[in-house]
Parts: C-alpha cells; structure tokens; sequence
C-alpha cells in the first residue's frame, strides 16, 4: 500500500463523486495519523423526508477488521452504480433514506489496529456500564491504553470516531419514526452471526417483538441462509456498547419511535479452516487473504444489506401490531431467552 493511501477511504471519494447529486456526504470529524489526515465521512441518500424509514450501514468501527468496510462499501458501490439504470431502485428511495458509515475508524485502518490511534476501542467507549459481570479484559477495561478492549479514561468525552457515529444515528436514524442499522465487523466463530442488542445485560429490549418478525420474513425471503440470529448478550457482555448506548438513547428521546441496531459478525474461522496459514498472520484471522475468498464473502452479504433496506421501507407491511405483538414476544423469548420466566398471555403491550 502506498505510503500516502488508504485504499478504502480512495473508494469511499470515488463512489461520492460517482454519485453525484444523489449523494450527500458530510465529514463528521477528521483523524490525524503522522502527516496524513483521514475525514470520517456520513454519506446520505434517498429520501429527504424527516418522517421516512432510514437505515444506516456501518463499517470500520475495528481497524483489524477491513472486510467490514469492504462489505459497506461494496454494497454502497452497487447502489451507485444502479442508479444509472435502476428505475425500481429510485422509487425505493423516493420512500427510505440510506445513511452509510464505511470508515468509521480510518486511523484503525492505517495502522492495522482495532483500536482507534489513541488506542481506545470504540465498541467499548459509550457511557454506559454493564448491569452484570463482563470476562475480564475483553468486556472492556480502564487499566491500559496497550492492553486490548480499552475503553478510555473514565467520565472522558467520546472519542472523535465514536462520537462522530454517534451523531449520525442521533440526526439521521434517531428522529426517523422507524430505522435500523447494520454495523459489519468479522471475529472467530464459524458462522455468520447477526447479533442485536443488549450487550451490558441479559435482560431483553423493549423492541423484541419486531426483530422476531423482522428475523421471521428474512428466515422466509432468504430460506436457505446460514445466518445465526440472537442477542449479543448469549455469547457474552461488555461495558460501554454504542449500540447499546445508542438504543436507549434513542428510547429516552423518541420513546414512539423504533430503531433496531444489528451487528453482521463474519466467522473469520471460515477462513483460517479454509487457510491455516493465516493464523500466522493478525490481518489474516479477521480478513480473507485469498481474492476469490473475498469475493465471494462481499456478494454473499450484499443480500443481506439489500434485504434489509427493502424490509425498513416496507416496515409496515410486515411489523407486528398490537394483536401479534404478544405473540412474537412470546416466540421471541422461548428462541432468545428460555431461562426466562414465561410472560402472561396478555398485558403486553407496545413499548410506551
């Protein structure tokens, strides 16, 4: 890589002069690294209307982690590229607005760390602290910028990046009556996982009625899909998740509103099952090193983003009312969280 390039951040500009007056972009902040300073670019399209759906997609929250950006972008690409052609594609976005987010954390990028430069994780950098115990270091600690899983100096401010996200969901996803966002990382596991909120308790959101039936049609559109659905919290807790922090803001200031975030955590254990080899290497275990592995990890998510803008526009078709509410929350319980106690047949009612 050439000493003055970030590849994906070149792409992101491209894309943006590419698309011209259908894109509006913002630069949220600006990350020094040495002599080279990257923008932290929002990028905005469709529709305009404060009152539409919005979705939001974002990539490069860990700097390790580049095929999460990779994924946004190519998925931002191809809808660039429709818009030349793509008649069904513009009445799409005359009724959702598409936030996109693909670099969220460039100084990670550069320096091939999942940090950002100051050493903060920025998945752990909210302020907001897990109700019950987290695993030690990697559900987030103050000990040591050099350790992983760093959350900051306790009572700072946000770092730049995270704050910068931050600030895109609260003016872009927040005010939206309905929105969601995609947030694509890869970590060990073997599978594709799409983990929702809590990170910082095990206790179900408010809103589990609707990701059962948004899980529901995506299991009936997309059949044959290898996807595991479920809560962050089956597999472990941490203090200070955005998403988290993000959700409940989002409930104390809208409380009629409703914004389902959703982590896309590639199992980069495909990869080093498929080459061993890159166990030797720390991009390697979050990346596919090989082309055509790599291709074919980037058209296999783009159903899923595709998916996902097509189920927020159409949200009203298929989100759950005050009759099914009760019964998707009991069906989501007994999928998500068996060692529940079981909730009466009636009283539940929508998140007030």
């Amino acid at each position: 890589m050439p000493a003055s390039a970030l590849p994906e951040l070149e792409e992101l500009h491209r894309l943006i002069e590419l698309g011209g007056t259908h894109l509006d972009a913002q630069t949220m902040c600006k990350v020094a690294m040495g002599s080279h300073q990257f923008d932290v670019l929002a990028v905005t399209m469709g529709s305009r209307d404060p009152a539409a759906p919005a979705i939001g997609f974002f990539g490069g929250v860990h700097g390790l982690e580049r095929i999460g950006a990779e994924v946004v972008l190519a998925y931002l690409g191809s809808l660039v590229h429709r818009l030349k052609w793509d008649k069904a594609l513009h009445d799409l976005l005359g009724d959702v607005r598409l936030v996109f987010m693909p670099l969220v954390n460039p100084g990670g990028l550069w320096q091939g760390t999942r940090a950002n430069p100051h050493g903060v994780d920025l998945m752990r950098n909210a302020p907001i602290d897990a109700k019950e115990d987290v695993p030690f270091l990697i559900g987030g600690q103050r000990l040591s910028a050099t350790l992983p899983w760093y959350r900051g100096p306790e009572r700072a401010p946000m770092e730049e990046e995270s704050y910068a996200l931050c600030q895109v969901v609260e003016q872009s996803l927040l005010t939206s009556p309905f929105s969601a966002a995609v947030d694509c990382h890869s970590g060990f596991g073997v599978q594709d996982r799409i983990w929702f909120p809590f990170a910082h308790t095990t206790e179900p959101l408010a809103h589990l009625a609707e990701l059962h039936a948004l899980h529901r049609i995506f299991d009936q559109t997309h059949a044959h899909h290898r996807y595991v659905f479920e809560p962050q919290s089956v597999h472990y807790l941490t203090h200070g998740d955005l998403w988290d922090h993000l959700y409940l803001l989002g409930r104390e200031r809208h409380p009629q509103h409703i914004f389902l975030p959703l982590t896309l955590e590639m199992g980069s254990w495909i990869w080093v099952k498929k080459n061993p080899r890159q166990l030797f290497s720390r991009h390697g275990i979050f990346n596919p090193l090989i082309a055509h592995r790599q291709q074919r990890v980037l058209r296999r998510h783009m159903a899923l983003l595709d998916f996902m803008t097509r189920a927020v526009a159409s949200h009203s078709r298929w989100q759950p009312d005050e009759h099914e509410r009760d019964l998707h929350h009991r069906q989501a319980l007994a999928r998500w969280y068996p060692e529940l106690p079981k909730p009466r047949r009636s009283g539940l009612v929508r998140p007030k």
